[in-house]
């Protein structure tokens, strides 16, 4: 390890930022407008929801520099050393002026009101980058993460379809300016870790797995942050204190993916967006599910890690893994032990890990030739939304019969956890509506769902049958479905 460094230091637009005092629950959002007076990103919800302080962030991945829209109001600034943070006031044309991203939402009366429009352009910006003419559907992905109060989005799909009669991505200055900014990214990537604190609010960044695992044997009370999409409103919500905090989002040895002896084996810091190539080339029943967490910027952001860690009972990778047979894998210096992902949930807010470990992979095994797999979310508005409850279903269906059936639900009880009643009313019977209408009423012996704000028990009740009555809906023969 080349020894510990005290200060932060990124690229901010064009220049370097170097900061040696920096509390850990900084945003990057307060950071823009109060200290550097960057205010085109702006505070809409402060919980990552609207998009409005929608930036760009550059990282050095094997060699090559990766640019992903991420929400600035939830992002901390502890999380961005070595990185390259693009702000809408960095934009520009070759010629100086607007870029066509910007110039196609004037010419096509884009922005109304105009507050949410720099998170509109940043998100856009990141899509016309890859892809200048872009069709309906990655617009609409695009900007899943970017609530307009004005326009309907009609005349910003209308944009959108034009960017490249303004000019083209490779004809941009900020493509021109990558090569320094490699540079500078490598040159920041010198092997150390980092420890800071200013105002009692301390944290610290480890230089690899090695120092992670050293540093919670010396703090096991220390709080892990990756993508900070959850402890992010912690902050701006609950003005809770996260010190001390361990930022884990940059570490390499966490985003390894791999596809051994059957099964995804995903390291806990890879981020959904990351993950996603991988879901639909193995798990394509999942990728429509996959495109439904949060929006891009939340996928850019969050972590499988740190969406199990959390131990939330509405967390949306929980059940889709325990219905797999999902296994983790949880490290302690340099001991490691293998737990089924459906024991770690113990009780709301208790999770099977003990001071100073901390999640190091995922193993999802993938469904079998005789596996029926599913995932099915439901909830107020289609995207960017907290489920109300979620159904994961493997039914393994041979010669008619179900041979064996894990069914797993999150937001039906304090903890993600399975219908083993409703398993066991279904194995061995015929793969019949019948059967399935039969073993409906076994969801009240395993489950007594709350009611909230985002669902009655009745309905969550009445929705949990119904998601088992469409999985078979969906893959019996056409013949018994008419039946």
């Amino acid at each position: 390890m080349a020894g510990t460094r005290d200060h932060v230091r990124f690229l901010l637009n064009d220049r370097v930022v170097r900061l040696t005092a920096l509390p850990a629950d900084k945003t990057l959002l307060d950071f823009l407008r109060l200290d550097e007076g960057l205010t085109g990103s702006k505070e809409g919800c402060a919980e990552g929801d609207c998009g409005a302080c929608t930036v760009l962030v550059g990282r050095l991945h094997r060699g090559e520099l990766v640019y992903e829209s991420v929400t600035a109001c939830i992002q901390f600034v502890a999380g961005l050393d070595g990185c390259h943070v693009v702000t809408v006031e960095h934009l520009r044309g070759a010629d100086g002026g607007l870029n066509p991203v910007q110039q196609a939402l004037v010419e096509h009366h884009g922005s109304q009101c105009g507050f949410c429009t720099p998170g509109i352009v940043m998100a856009l910006y990141a899509l016309y980058m890859r892809n200048p003419r872009p069709d309906r559907n990655a617009v609409a992905r695009a900007l899943q993460g970017n609530l307009c109060r004005c326009t309907g989005y009609e005349s910003i799909f209308r944009a959108a379809a034009h960017f490249g009669d303004y000019g083209a991505p490779e004809d941009d200055p900020f493509l021109a300016e990558r090569g320094s900014v490699i540079a500078a990214l490598a040159g920041f990537a010198d092997g150390s870790s980092v420890e800071m604190e200013t105002d009692g609010k301390a944290f610290a960044i480890p230089a690899d797995t090695e120092a992670l695992a050293e540093l919670l044997a010396r703090q096991p009370e220390a709080r892990l942050i990756a993508g900070a999409t959850d402890v992010g409103l912690w902050v701006t919500k609950f003005m809770r204190d996260i010190s001390p905090a361990v930022f884990i989002g940059h570490l390499a040895e966490l985003k390894s993916v791999a596809l051994e002896d059957g099964a995804l084996v995903f390291g806990a810091g890879v981020t959904y967006s990351e993950a996603l190539p991988f879901v639909a080339t193995h798990l394509p029943e999942l990728k429509d599910f996959w495109m439904r967490i949060g929006g891009e910027q939340v996928r850019n952001m969050g972590t499988l890690g740190g969406n199990i860690a959390n131990g939330s009972p509405i967390g949306d990778t929980p059940p889709a893994f325990i219905a797999l047979g999902a296994e983790i894998v949880l490290r302690k210096s340099g001991d490691r032990r293998r737990l089924k992902l459906e024991d770690y949930f113990i009780a709301y807010g208790k999770q099977d890990r003990q001071p100073g470990e901390f999640l190091e992979s995922i193993t999802v095994p993938l469904p079998g030739p005789d596996d029926i797999y599913a995932v099915h979310k439901i909830t107020k508005r289609r995207d960017e939304d907290i489920s109300a409850l979620c159904g994961a279903f493997r039914l393994t269906v041979r010669d008619g019969r179900v041979a064996g059936a894990c069914i797993a639900f999150g937001g039906m009880a304090a903890v993600p956890k399975r219908a083993r009643a409703v398993e066991a009313a279904l194995i061995g019977k015929p793969w019949t509506e019948a059967s399935v209408v039969a073993a409906m009423p076994a969801f009240a012996a395993d489950f007594s769902p709350i009611s909230d704000m985002r669902a009655s028990a009745e309905y969550r009740m009445k929705a949990a049958q119904n998601l088992l009555l469409r999985v078979y809906l969906d893959t019996a023969p056409a013949k018994a479905v008419a039946s």
